[in-house]
């Protein structure tokens, strides 16, 4: 299946909770969540009432389907970053959500280089940014501890970047990146579970694929 196209908003209300896919527009009084919090379709709002206790098949599903939301990767990738979390040492579902956080798009967003991960997606694939000095337009590129971000000398001269780099100094980084000036950027470790603040039940996770 192809990329997800449609309203975005569509995707918190179907989970049922924020997820923070427009940046800070989900801040606002104009967030779709806000007023039109039942699930979308037809009967959206009828069901929302009728619903009886969820099976344990579809929590696990819905808690699968809300982090490839969050994270914007599709059912294949999310598989494979499954697959390679089992074959590490430590807890699998703490492994997939550091595979997710390792992403370029997502290191560009947690940095504050963009205001969703679907904007830095659009960023990294439009070639602004370097890894390790290189230009690099793969979202989905892993980062590791001492690779350093930056942004190209060409899209430097940008006003979007130069206004970004005006106040980036007093932006607030997780504690496995640091933020240097000129909007230069390094990974000091890999997150640990504590540095990932997604609404996540990862167990969930393991348990659907699992089964």
């Amino acid at each position: 299946m192809a990329r997800y196209t449609g309203p975005v908003c569509r995707l918190c209300r179907r989970e049922g909770e924020k997820l923070f896919l427009k940046g800070s527009r989900c801040l606002t009084p104009k967030c779709s969540f806000e007023r039109r919090s039942y699930p979308p379709g037809q009967h959206g709002r009828e069901n929302q009432f009728r619903r009886g206790r969820a099976s344990d098949y579809l929590l696990q599903l819905r808690e699968k389907q809300k982090a490839r939301r969050i994270y914007g990767v599709m059912e294949r990738q999310f598989r494979n970053y499954f697959r390679r979390s089992t074959q590490q040492v430590g807890l699998t579902g703490v492994n997939l959500l550091v595979h997710l956080e390792r992403r370029m798009d997502n290191v560009v967003y947690r940095l504050g280089l963009a205001t969703s991960r679907a904007h830095a997606r659009q960023l990294v694939q439009h070639g602004h940014f370097m890894l390790n000095g290189r230009k690099t337009n793969i979202p989905s590129a892993l980062v590791s501890p001492g690779d350093t971000i930056s942004i190209r000398p060409e899209s430097s001269r940008r006003t979007y970047f130069k206004e970004l780099r005006q106040d980036f100094d007093d932006r607030q980084v997780p504690r496995w990146l640091s933020a240097g000036s000129d909007l230069v950027c390094s990974v000091s470790r890999l997150p640990a579970r504590d540095d990932i603040d997604v609404p996540l039940n990862e167990q969930l996770i393991v348990e659907y694929y699992s089964r």
